[in-house]
């Protein structure tokens, strides 16, 4: 493995934003698929079910800003558990640009944001 990730290999964008070439790896990380977004048009290279956060931490994290902080904290605990995976990313990452697709509505409070910064920490 290489070294430290440029920021700029690993985006983030919503699944309700169209796609583009500058997205390059486009992987999906939440545990269901997007309401709304027919798969044919999602340009999905990967869907990374095992990265998102486990069914209860979401239930229970409600995209609530009161709780992004325990969140993060409870977040980053299960991905310790996934190293394999993240192994994966950082891989794709070294290789060209990633982008992570999530389909909350919170731009700031998601766990996108959370795997993003655990990729490049």
């Amino acid at each position: 493995m290489g070294g430290k990730i440029p920021a700029e290999r690993v985006r983030l964008k919503r699944a309700y934003e169209a796609p583009s070439a500058e997205d390059g790896t486009r992987i999906l990380v939440d545990r269901l698929w997007p309401r709304g977004i027919r798969k044919a048009d999602a340009a999905i290279d990967d869907w990374m079910k095992d990265v998102a956060p486990s069914t209860e931490l979401r239930k229970w994290f409600g995209h609530d800003p009161e709780k992004w902080e325990e969140f993060q904290r409870r977040y980053r605990a299960e991905l310790a558990v996934h190293g394999q995976e993240l192994d994966r990313l950082r891989e794709l990452a070294e290789d060209g640009v990633v982008t992570l697709v999530y389909s909350a509505h919170d731009e700031a409070h998601n766990d996108a944001v959370v795997l993003r910064e655990a990729l490049l920490g």
